[in-house]
């Protein structure tokens, strides 16, 4: 009994000490690796300081840097190109992406970038998941693979289009809004340049895409354009009609001598009224678009709820 007390003591204790030594081992070891973690830190703040960041030139190294080097060097030249270009074609694609909003001096080279990138992807995509679709037909095949490839294509094409529809009912909803504060300007006896830069502030939260072509507006005339020729890039910008007919009627009421205040009172009574027919037109087309939803979607429900009594007497019998 007392051989055995004894060693379990001895067991108690060597497991004791044992335990105490891994612990030791295993704080030391967090210490030093703190201290490394530490250190590391502190040598990338003065590297960071002094401009020699070492993950940055780690980065440089990297693969993924050097696509990205590549691509961007793809993207001036293509910028270059089209930037030098100057055919019937580009000026078209400019302007449409002016009346889109997007004045990136790249927009161009980005546009035939994803126009390829979508081609060459989709039709890639399509070669790879038909197979797996049980495509045995070889000219089905090849037939959605090419549909793919003028999908992609034509998707950057349909994009900007939406994008000119939004900007472009934004710029109707906005203008007979802008017609007004102009009439409230002039009669205050504002400049055109005060009336732009205020009807621009005035204008940021309801329509921010208007306000901000008034805006380059007022800084055409601040560069030395004359108030016509700012206006009419306005309208070209714009692509409305009412914003040419507006740089119009105030050409020719600066050359004819005429109250530019009474011509923007009646302007803007034309606009609101251009307004309310353009909603009341809406409003009586709304019958006629409904039609076919009720004819497709209502009509037959209406149909079952009154002829399933009559079907269920004549199936029993029961009449």
């Amino acid at each position: 009994m007392n051989a055995n007390g004894t060693f379990g003591l001895l067991n108690d204790g060597s497991t004791t000490m044992l335990s105490i030594l891994v612990f030791l081992a295993a704080g030391t070891l967090a210490f030093a690796l703190m201290i490394g973690v530490r250190a590391r830190e502190a040598v990338r703040r003065r590297a960071v300081r002094v401009g020699l960041d070492e993950e940055g030139a780690a980065g440089r190294r990297s693969l993924r840097y050097s696509w990205v080097k590549a691509a961007q060097q793809l993207i001036d030249y293509a910028t270059r190109h089209y930037a030098m270009s100057d055919t019937k074609d580009l000026k078209v694609l400019r302007h449409r992406m002016m009346q889109a909003g997007i004045y990136n001096p790249r927009a161009a080279a980005y546009f035939f970038f994803a126009r390829l990138v979508l081609a060459v992807g989709l039709a890639f995509v399509l070669f790879l998941v038909l197979p797996m679709l049980n495509v045995t037909s070889s000219s089905t095949f090849w037939l959605l693979v090419l549909g793919g490839g003028v999908c992609g294509y034509l998707a950057p094409t349909f994009y900007l289009d939406k994008l000119i529809n939004l900007r472009r009912q934004e710029y109707r909803s906005g203008f007979p809004d802008l017609m007004d504060l102009m009439v409230v300007c002039a009669d205050a006896g504002l400049a055109m340049e005060a009336s732009l830069d205020r009807i621009g502030r005035e204008l940021a939260h309801s329509y921010p895409a208007l306000a901000a072509n008034v805006h380059m507006a007022n800084l055409e005339i601040r560069a030395g354009r004359t108030v016509t020729e700012a206006l009419e890039h306005l309208g070209d910008r714009l692509g409305l009609e009412e914003a040419r007919s507006f740089a119009t009627l105030i050409q020719q009421s600066d050359e004819l001598g005429s109250s530019i205040s009474d011509a923007l009172r009646v302007y803007s009574d034309d606009m609101r009224h251009k307004r309310l027919s353009r909603a009341e037109e809406k409003a009586y087309a709304l019958p006629a678009k409904l039609a076919v939803p009720m004819m497709v979607c209502i009509f037959p429900v209406l149909f079952v709820v009154i002829l399933c009594p009559v079907i269920v007497r004549m199936a029993t019998g029961n009449w």
